[in-house]
């Protein structure tokens, strides 16, 4: 299964200079946050495939104007022929606006969803607005990555953790990437075309 990620960046390729044929294999939109609605309904629209989104720390028109024809996966564990998505919001709290949380209501958020982890055998690709800390992240409060991913990969193991939120230009694929046991860390800045296999049975917890 294809897989077209993004965030944070509006590239023309994928809305102004748009080719349609380029992206005609995606089977699924995910976006790590930090982009306008109306980019998010485009390519949804345009690319004819779900459009699945967790919100960024910028992403303050999404409570008036949501997306048109896209899920919010915050705090969602969900199906899609076969893999298991989770979905995390926003970055950590520097200013008190919308979409900022601080290590504990994270770690809140993540406890709700246990009880589907666990009956779900885990989970196979978590998108989230911020990374995971000490791996993609900055110093400053708001680009910290959050402790609690750490413990999340650590524990479940999904093959794909992908995030935004870090703005950096790669020249290759490969820079986006980090491993950490089995799951590979993405920084999907700008976009990523990921190449996913369904799942068979699922990862067990640890």
């Amino acid at each position: 299964m294809k897989i077209l990620t993004v965030s944070d960046y509006v590239e023309p390729g994928l809305y102004r200079d748009f080719d349609a044929e380029k992206f005609r294999e995606i089977d699924l939109i995910l976006s790590c946050g930090d982009l306008p609605p109306e980019y998010l309904t485009f390519l949804s629209a345009k690319i004819n495939a779900p459009l699945w989104f967790v919100r960024g720390n910028h992403d303050i028109r999404y409570i008036r104007h949501s997306p048109d024809g896209c899920r919010d996966l915050d705090g969602e564990l969900i199906r899609f022929r076969g893999l298991r998505i989770m979905g995390l919001e926003g970055s950590r709290w520097y200013n008190g606006n919308p979409c900022q949380y601080s290590e504990k209501g994270m770690r809140a958020k993540i406890r709700k969803l246990r009880f589907r982890l666990w009956w779900w055998k885990g989970v196979d690709i978590i998108i989230t607005h911020a990374p995971p800390r000490f791996i993609h992240d900055e110093e400053d409060l708001c680009h910290r990555g959050f402790r609690c991913f750490r413990k999340l990969i650590n524990r479940y193991q999904p093959r794909y953790f992908i995030h935004g939120h870090i703005h950096r230009h790669f020249d290759s694929p490969e820079q986006r990437i980090t491993r950490v046991g089995r799951t590979k860390i993405i920084n999907t800045y700008g976009h990523y075309i990921l190449n996913a296999e369904n799942s068979k049975g699922g990862n067990k917890t640890v």
